[in-house]
């Protein structure tokens, strides 16, 4: 066995093992009334959703870029890729795009959507000049997320797969047997892709490797579902810089911390689906929503990731 292999293990065995200690508290402190105390290390008292921009038609396909300028496409009403800036400024960043139910920028400027047109496909659209370049065809695409080094990883919700194309357009199935796969994200150092189950209640994790190829698959977080209903609804999901992943879902925004342990569900802004999220903001410390016809966003303790960037180097490996 590989030495990166056996720390990805024993990451997991550590992981687990965490998870099913005994938490020796008393059932009032179990039971948490007052709020979660993992939430309450990203939610700020007081300080609640904000109604950023409405009248639209259905919004998806939430992200950021490095100014924490937020970008959602507005599937209703197909009006182009849309950008809000940290004031609160709501422009139309380009025009005349295919419908994109997944949006994410790219480590050479350009933004990679997932596209629900005629054709559906996965391209990348040059910023500004809006020129496409299709990167996979005939493909059912979802929802992706793009790393530093150019692997493009998208959820086919049909197919039960997470499918990789690397730089050089090279399409290849990256993790198969995922119940109707939907958000997908990475962990801050992008050695970890996870994907969430709309159709079941599972949060998958893979190994990424230095290939760009996916290992290791592990059902790693459990989503709660709503009362009668056999499935959690996971949809978009989003990585802050601790490691903590959030999760849209049937009963809101639902956050795990980095050993797969559910700290809280945070309320949705609307009752309407809220089906993608993002940090965004000047600092990134704006948990934005797309919430059907509505954007909201509200200010957190957290801070997000960008990972068409380098993920930061550790005191070792400097």
């Amino acid at each position: 066995m590989k030495p990166e292999a056996f720390r990805w293990l024993s990451f997991l065995s550590f992981a687990r093992l965490a998870i099913s200690l005994p938490v020796f508290l008393s059932s009032s402190h179990a039971q948490n009334l007052a709020g979660d105390e993992a939430l309450s290390k990203v939610l700020i008292d007081g300080e609640d959703w904000q109604l950023v921009a409405d009248g639209f038609g259905f919004t998806d396909a939430a992200c950021a870029d490095a100014e924490g300028n937020f970008y959602f496409f507005d599937l209703g009403k197909n009006t182009g890729i849309r950008k809000i800036s940290p004031d609160g400024k709501v422009t139309t960043f380009i025009e005349n795009t295919p419908k994109c139910s997944g949006l994410k920028f790219g480590p050479d400027g350009r933004i990679y959507a997932c596209t629900q047109g005629s054709k559906k496909q996965i391209v990348a659209i040059d910023v500004p000049s809006g020129t496409i370049t299709v990167l996979a065809d005939d493909v059912q695409p979802n929802d992706l997320v793009v790393s530093h080094k150019g692997f493009v990883y998208f959820t086919e919700t049909g197919k039960g797969q997470v499918t990789v194309v690397d730089a050089n357009g090279n399409v290849r199935v990256g993790a198969t047997g995922i119940n109707k796969p939907n958000g997908i994200t990475l962990s801050p150092d992008q050695g970890t892709l996870a994907v969430s189950e709309y159709g079941g209640t599972n949060v998958w994790v893979y190994r990424v490797e230095r290939d760009g190829g996916l290992t290791a698959g592990e059902r790693y977080m459990t989503l709660r579902a709503p009362v009668g209903k056999p499935d959690g609804g996971g949809d978009g999901m989003t990585t802050d810089a601790q490691g903590r992943y959030y999760v849209t879902s049937h009963v809101g925004i639902q956050m795990f911390d980095w050993t797969g342990r559910l700290g809280g569900v945070i309320a949705r802004p609307q009752n309407k689906g809220t089906v993608s999220v993002a940090f965004a903001g000047a600092n990134l410390d704006y948990l934005y929503a797309c919430s059907s016809d509505k954007i909201y966003r509200r200010k957190t303790k957290a801070k997000g990731v960008l990972f068409f960037q380098p993920p930061a180097l550790t005191a070792q490996e400097k």
